[in-house]
């Protein structure tokens, strides 16, 4: 059966759009107790008092909870790096450091008793200087934690790097702006103690054996004693990789009130809860020759990790390991602080410090274009790594394994029709039009798997004949069931809909991790790939002592085993699965061994046409041209999904949305009101081309495709708004290029 490579329907649909979806709150649970949490409604306060007792007395209220009550230690720190000088209490207790943050918990019969209840707690606060932005927590004036005698919680250091010889050197500050990621489904838990003394724990997560560690570790119990089950995820983007305060209270809760407690946030406590991404305000340094060859390149980062250290201080790290692109620069560095301030604390989105690097280089590569007067197309083009160059060390020490950024580069531009966009732009420019067309590039590489490492994949037969697939990959959207089935189909020759996939139980599968940073694919599917394979060959010597054959004669055609030559007797994978059971007591099943040797460097090449209206700086995408090159494609229609869901939350943080807050750290962007969240209106049609360089470092040549299109629209839109006003004297703008933006620089650039 050939279907890896041909577009294959998801089955995951169906039951989404019937409604016959299983979400963590449409979760049956007998005897379930709602909370929902007192949230500060100040950015740096003292609490000075709480009085609970009207929400004690309100209707329904089951419990009232606040730190001393609930007596956790500190939430524990996503990395060993992180200080332990700024401590993240579940429940605030002398202080609190950001608007939302949980101060109490309200414990009702049900939601809107408790949410009621919430609404009639009073607290005393003294308020305290506010730190909102980063530079400002930078220079250490305001401490959010004057224990650790500084707002830095994170610190790369830069290396020397000349600019000499460089004919040419420009420099811009880039904004890459705080945003919400804004999955469809907001953050929803629950927890229940078993008779047994066992902890049921349900949560909308990226992984749920990551989060069964977490909370084993956290109440000092054996993993064994704590069951996760993530059903079906309304999205994540990152947010939901990690636990948060909430999700680690409810078992505590569960446990107080002697009930199950569940926890589901409404949409404006997710825009002030859920983690935020991006928040990055870069330097850029770049310098090369007239003849557009760059020899250099510095940056320097300040990274805003929100009111709490988490996996955001890291991010640079990431930005470093990609701050060259797809380009051959013999120097380069990166030096970095991450700080916090009184902001939602802030986590991995999409891409997580990747998109940032390609924007600082992207836009470094226009600006340096700009400045030798040459078109941006063909300085990308001097500079990419070219084929012959793989496996490629960066400047940085990241080592690319395969790639054809020029080729990218060429597929795109022929698609977009270049040379026809820039003469219709020079015929607008002449004319003077109010309305202006602008044309962005970009040329980028991501890194996919980290590392490295492996994922759980299981494959079994039962005696039935269906096959039974077990995942530690935990989907939310990406088709994991779709993609795992067609491994199995392809290598056992069995119709997909005799597939079933399992994931998100850790009572049932054994093993699995986080699913972010494009992983899955290369990492899970080549396991269930060799799991399946190790079934078939299995398969071959229980058929070959049922047909009384050597193994080396039997063959497996059309799902069923035969002696080759000899296709009337058969035995299909029913008949081996109960031989297997009869003759060597053990199910027909294997685990996949696979353990890949580093990560993997999707890459491609957009084209963004943009209309920009100067009189009123409003923007319009009138095309955007993606070619992405994600090694092996499994599943065209699956890739597509994803290239297009990346390249709308692109042209997103090009264009409107952005997380807000006043001076006092109040956030002005709490619903979809006030944040811009895209919709189709702003979008066009996308046009996708498929590009596939396979990677050596899984058998199946597969690279990650999740983040691709999030990390090459972005900059190609943003370039595509500043060329369309380039002839006006505008050099930069930042992020997002909202219409006000446009007008304001127009308007600055003519006076």
């Amino acid at each position: 059966m050939n279907v890896v490579g041909h577009p294959v329907r998801r089955v995951e649909d169906p039951a989404l759009l019937r409604g016959a979806a299983t979400f963590v709150e449409n979760q049956s649970i007998p005897g379930a107790t709602f909370v929902v949490f007192v949230r500060s409604t100040v950015a740096h306060a003292r609490l000075r008092a709480i009085d609970l007792a009207p929400a004690a007395a309100s209707p329904g209220v089951v419990a009232v909870i606040t730190a001393a009550e609930l007596g956790l230690a500190p939430m524990p720190l996503d990395l060993p790096m992180l200080p332990a000088t700024m401590p993240r209490p579940l429940l605030a207790t002398d202080t609190v450091r950001y608007v939302g943050e949980p101060i109490a918990a309200i414990v009702a019969e049900t939601l809107g008793q408790a949410v009621d209840a919430a609404e009639l707690v009073v607290v005393d606060y003294e308020p305290l200087p506010v730190v909102v932005g980063a530079e400002q927590a930078a220079a250490d004036a305001t401490l959010l934690f004057p224990e650790a005698g500084t707002n830095v919680c994170g610190r790369i250091a830069e290396r020397d790097v000349s600019f000499e010889g460089c004919e040419v050197v420009v420099r811009q500050r880039v904004l890459n702006q705080k945003v919400a990621p804004c999955p469809i489904e907001p953050r929803s838990a629950a927890s229940r103690w078993e008779p047994d003394g066992r902890l049921t724990h349900w949560q909308a997560t990226q992984g749920a054996h990551p989060i069964r560690d977490r909370l084993a570790e956290f109440y000092g119990i054996d993993p064994a004693q704590v069951r996760v089950i993530t059903p079906d995820v309304g999205g994540g983007f990152g947010a939901k990789a990690f636990p948060y305060p909430e999700d680690l209270m409810l078992p505590q809760l569960a446990r107080l009130v002697g009930r199950p407690v569940r926890f589901v946030e409404s949409r404006s406590e997710s825009m002030s809860g859920l983690g935020h991404g991006r928040g990055q305000i870069q330097d850029i340094e770049i310098g090369g020759t007239r003849d557009g060859r760059v020899l250099a390149y510095r940056v320097r980062v300040i990274q805003d990790t929100g009111a709490y250290p988490r996996m955001s201080a890291f991010l640079p790290h990431m930005t470093r390991m990609m701050l060259t692109g797809t380009y051959d620069i013999p120097q380069a560095t990166l030096g970095s602080v991450s700080v916090v301030t009184n902001t939602v604390p802030m986590v991995a989105y999409r891409g997580a410090g990747r998109p940032e690097a390609a924007a600082a280089i992207e836009r470094a590569m226009d600006l340096f274009a700009a400045e030798i007067g040459m078109d941006p197309g063909e300085v990308r083009r001097r500079n990419v790594v070219a084929a012959d160059r793989f496996p490629f060390t960066t400047a940085t020490g990241t080592v690319y394994d395969s790639g054809r950024y020029e080729v990218a580069l060429d597929l795109v531009l022929a698609a977009a029709g270049y040379d026809d966009l820039r003469a219709e732009q020079r015929a607008r420019r002449a004319a003077g039009a109010v309305v202006q067309l602008g044309i962005g590039l970009s040329v980028y590489v991501e890194g996919t798997a980290g590392s490295g490492g492996t994922e759980f994949g299981h494959v079994e037969v039962l005696p039935t004949g269906r096959v039974r697939v077990l995942t530690g990959t935990s989907p939310y959207g990406q088709g994991h069931h779709t993609s795992w089935a067609m491994l199995v189909a392809e290598k056992m020759g069995i119709a997909i809909d005799e597939i079933d996939v399992i994931h998100g139980d850790t009572d049932v599968v054994p093993s699995g991790s986080i699913t972010g940073g494009s992983r899955s694919v290369q990492l899970g599917g080549t396991n269930v790939w060799r799991a399946a394979g190790a079934v078939v060959e299995r398969a071959r010597e229980l058929a070959a002592r049922l047909l009384e054959a050597d193994p080396a004669d039997v063959v497996l055609e059309g799902g069923r085993f035969h002696v080759a030559g000899t296709p009337a007797i058969t035995r299909s994978w029913a008949d081996l699965a109960v031989a297997a059971l009869d003759l060597d007591g053990e199910p027909l099943a294997a685990a996949g061994d696979f353990t890949q040797q580093g990560g993997t460097f999707p890459s491609g090449a957009h084209v963004a046409v943009v209309e920009v209206d100067t009189e009123t700086g409003q923007v319009v995408v009138r095309r955007l041209i993606a070619v992405d090159d994600a090694g092996r494609i499994l599943n065209p229609l699956l890739a597509e999904g994803q290239v297009h869901g990346g390249l709308a939350q692109g042209v997103a943080q090009a264009l409107l949305e952005e997380v807000v807050y006043d001076p006092d750290g109040n956030p002005l962007t709490t619903n979809f009101a006030d944040y811009a969240v895209i919709s189709a209106a702003e979008l066009p049609s996308f046009e996708t081309v498929h590009l596939e360089t396979y990677s050596p470092r899984n058998e199946l040549g597969f690279k990650g495709i999740g983040e691709s299109g999030t990390i090459g629209a972005t900059p190609a839109v943003h370039n595509a708004v500043v060329d369309a006003l380039a002839h006006l004297g505008v050099r930069h703008l930042d992020m997002p290029c909202t219409a006000e933006r446009v007008w304001r620089a127009v308007a600055t650039a003519a006076g």
